[in-house]
């Protein structure tokens, strides 16, 4: 396994165009971490519904995003101290975290502890929908995974079930508030290079991820 401590690895794009896949594969081929921050506003989301709260209600769903304890493995995510790696992905989750991700609030709190997650490793690949545009516009490599709404439709339907149109529906649905939400919407960032999988394996995405970072290893690039 190579060593890449202290580089920043930015990946963003739309839901379902194989960004934590992506991700996942490039940290364990470059010994990084690792960090889904998608999953962290999935977290806050499952953590606001499981108190019964209204995800638009701001003000609550700010206190929440402060006090709300997140764990990261492996395997999955807990919140507070629960594991929710399953109930993260749910449609309950899946319909209510744009409102949660449009909280100004909310989307401080958790850009301060992905940065504070960095800081600790030293580096990392982090994924998101900001991440280099916002959270590390500085990182080493900043990516834009995207796919089709067709194309990530019938990956989200092969994971979880479901109707590949109305999946469709809802992800075009989703571009659309996050493309357009008032803070830190979700843009391609400058100098990202946008990455389509909508015919490529997962191998080949990395491989060449990996030779898009090889001209800048062993560089004093910006960490973040």
């Amino acid at each position: 396994m190579t060593s890449a401590d202290g580089v920043v690895i930015a990946i963003d794009g739309p839901a379902g165009a194989g960004k934590s896949t992506v991700g996942r594969a490039v940290a364990s081929r470059l010994g990084l971490g690792y960090l889904d921050t998608g999953a962290m506003y999935r977290g806050v989301t499952f953590g606001v519904l499981r108190r019964g709260l209204d995800p638009g209600d701001v003000e609550a769903v700010a206190r929440i995003a402060e006090a709300i304890e997140l764990g990261f493995h492996d395997d999955g995510v807990t919140v507070d101290g629960v594991d929710a790696s399953i109930e993260i992905r749910g449609r309950a989750v899946t319909a209510a975290v744009s409102s949660v991700a449009a909280n100004s609030a909310v989307r401080a709190e958790l850009v301060r502890r992905q940065r504070e997650w960095v800081a600790v490793r030293g580096g990392g690949v982090v994924e998101g929908r900001d991440i280099g545009s916002v959270v590390f516009p500085d990182a080493a490599l900043k990516l834009y995974v995207t796919a089709s709404p067709r194309v990530r439709a019938e990956r989200r339907v092969a994971e979880i079930g479901g109707d590949v149109d109305d999946v469709e529906s809802s992800i075009i649905e989703r571009d659309r508030k996050d493309s357009s939400r008032a803070d830190s919407p979700l843009v391609e960032a400058s100098g990202a290079i946008v990455v389509d999988t909508s015919g490529l394996s997962i191998n080949d995405v990395v491989d060449s991820v990996l030779n898009l970072l090889a001209p800048s290893r062993g560089s004093d690039d910006v960490k973040g």
